[in-house]
């Protein structure tokens, strides 16, 4: 019984270890992808800034601040876009943000909020250029 309750030890820490490593790397990378975001916005790259923050929306762990940074940076890139009249590229903003809420969904879907608000402006960009 003894060697049973070893094994299962051992089993434990290793399961707990391997949570922990990827925790971290994927917290990593979130900072990695958030940091390009930060440099495209800096250097008004528009690919590279939507492309890093939507980057470091898909590396979710929960309670990570980087993921609602994330989200405030391309809805004020969108709005950014929008006000300037160009509504393709807000589209674009308005669209990785929403899918980037998506793509992480498992058990629940973080973000409703961001979605709700992308789908509403999505909309009305889409009506007004219906109305051209």
């Amino acid at each position: 019984m003894e060697k049973v309750k070893t094994i299962a030890a051992n089993v434990a820490a290793i399961a707990l270890i391997s949570i922990v490593l990827v925790w971290g790397n994927t917290l990593y990378r979130q900072h990695v992808q958030f940091d390009k975001g930060e440099k495209g916005l800096a250097a008004a790259d528009f690919p590279a800034a939507v492309a890093g923050y939507e980057a470091a929306i898909h590396m979710y762990t929960p309670g990570s601040s980087k993921v609602g940074k994330s989200a405030e940076k391309l809805w004020e890139i969108g709005e950014m876009t929008e006000r300037n009249g160009d509504l393709p590229r807000a589209l674009i903003a308005y669209r990785a943000l929403r899918s980037s809420f998506y793509a992480i969904a498992w058990i629940y879907t973080p973000g409703q909020d961001w979605i709700a608000r992308c789908d509403a402006r999505i909309a009305a960009i889409l009506q007004r250029q219906q109305g051209r």
